[in-house]
């Protein structure tokens, strides 16, 4: 769904709205396309991450979350610490390229702890799920569906077994993946 409000962006304006439209629907695309091919390559659609920037701050450069998760990708400063230990160009959470870069980045280190599970759609959504929710979070979720017998490498066996895993505001969880 996040994906198809991208698609609709990049899409908007009307005859006299068509340059500001387009112009709001294209903010920071050259970043997200540039920083999708660093860390995933050319051929993972850059747009599922500006979907996730839409989704965490309606791509706002100053948004911050009453947790403190700040900026377009809503890193938390301990997250952005950690990021900046393997990459120490990425200097700033307040800076927009790099609040993008860094979130990116982030979504890539999910990307490799779900590489064992049943598709690429699949890896796809317990990446942002863990993005969302945390990949201890999403762990947990594994282990509870393999208690009830259900493939853990499927996401939506978690998606079934969500309300069952202690602590996992798992609403917010399943409607950030749609």
């Amino acid at each position: 769904m996040a994906l198809a409000l991208v698609l609709a962006l990049a899409g908007a304006g009307g005859l006299c709205g068509q340059q500001r439209g387009a112009a709001a629907a294209d903010r920071y695309d050259h970043i997200f396309r540039k920083y999708t091919k660093r860390y995933f390559g050319p051929a993972f659609d850059w747009r599922h991450f500006k979907a996730q920037g839409l989704a965490e701050s309606g791509l706002d450069v100053t948004a911050r979350s009453r947790d403190g998760a700040r900026g377009i990708m809503q890193l938390m400063p301990s997250t952005m610490e950690a990021i900046q230990s393997s990459a120490p160009d990425l200097v700033s959470i307040d800076v927009p390229e790099l609040n993008i870069a860094a979130g990116i980045r982030h979504d890539r280190a999910l990307w490799n702890i779900w590489e064992r599970v049943a598709t690429p759609l699949d890896r796809r959504r317990f990446m942002f799920a863990s993005y969302n929710a945390g990949s201890r979070t999403i762990a947990r979720a594994q282990r509870v569906a393999r208690r009830h017998r259900l493939d853990p490498a499927q996401w939506e066996n978690i998606r079934r077994i969500a309300w069952r895993v202690w602590r996992w505001h798992q609403v917010q969880t399943l409607r950030y993946l749609r």
